[in-house]
């Protein structure tokens, strides 16, 4: 009983095979995928993968690196298909990226400010993405109440110290394949330290494919050997492990449907 926190089916790495990677995390016994649509000619695909798959559920909003494309007419577009569409879950992924710098740093801010508000207009939580700018993540998130409809820190890369700053505010902290790459002690620290109720996993596919499949495009079935390294690391049954992600993602996203079924 696994689930996909966060994954983009709708990108063109698919366009031959999304079906088949669909089902085959089926039968890999995945229960939920949350696809992210992070750019305006993506959100039609997410919408649309929602409708035709039950385990699919969707988030959309405007990434960092294309900051400098987000505007108002993109806004009302966003809440048309949140408001329409049940099954997108959260907006996202939002934030901020001071590594690549696509989009100019203060452009990048003025989107992920505005882009809280939207998310807390719609009643919906927020996955953030945050490389390289702790600080300036902190704070924005920190001024303008994001915790107040929750989300996650997606695809998380930073130390103990700071996961416990997120945490405080309340948000989740989601573990990718990166963490398969070997023994390395920041993040063993941070996965041991990270409550389980916090906790989640993801594949951020294509991206980020997890040992033993490293250099091929990954998959939401692969996630299952993100979750088998965490559990090696708390020293726990994978089933225990798995149960309390699920927990933590019906909690986060599925919060307004009852029992977390759909």
């Amino acid at each position: 009983m696994f689930v996909d926190s966060h994954c983009h089916l709708e990108m063109e790495s698919y366009n031959k095979d999304r079906d088949e990677v669909i089902e085959k995390s089926l039968k890999a016994s995945i229960l939920y995928i949350l696809t992210v649509g992070t750019e305006n000619r993506y959100f039609k695909t997410v919408n649309d993968l929602t409708t035709r798959y039950k385990n699919i559920l969707g988030a959309i909003g405007i990434h960092p690196h294309n900051s400098d494309q987000f505007n108002e007419t993109t806004a009302k577009k966003i809440k048309d298909y949140i408001r329409e569409n049940k099954k997108i879950v959260a907006y996202g992924e939002i934030g901020l990226d001071f590594f690549k710098n696509y989009s100019p740093q203060d452009i990048q801010v003025k989107a992920f400010i505005r882009q809280i508000h939207l998310a807390k207009e719609l009643k919906i939580p927020i996955i953030v993405h945050s490389r390289q700018a702790k600080e300036k993540t902190i704070e924005i998130l920190k001024e303008n109440s994001a915790s107040d409809n929750g989300g996650v820190i997606h695809c998380y890369s930073y130390d103990r110290e700071s996961a416990k700053r997120f945490l405080d505010m309340g948000f989740y902290i989601s573990i990718p394949g990166t963490i398969t790459y070997g023994d390395k002690k920041q993040s063993i620290d941070l996965v041991r330290y990270i409550p389980l109720d916090r906790l989640l996993s993801e594949t951020d596919a294509p991206f980020l494919t997890p040992v033993p499949f490293r250099g091929k495009r990954n998959e939401p079935s692969f996630v299952r050997y993100t979750v088998e390294k965490i559990a090696s690391i708390k020293n726990m049954d994978i089933e225990e492990i798995t149960s309390n992600i699920y927990k933590n993602f019906v909690d986060l996203f599925l919060r307004n449907y009852k029992g977390g079924q759909i």
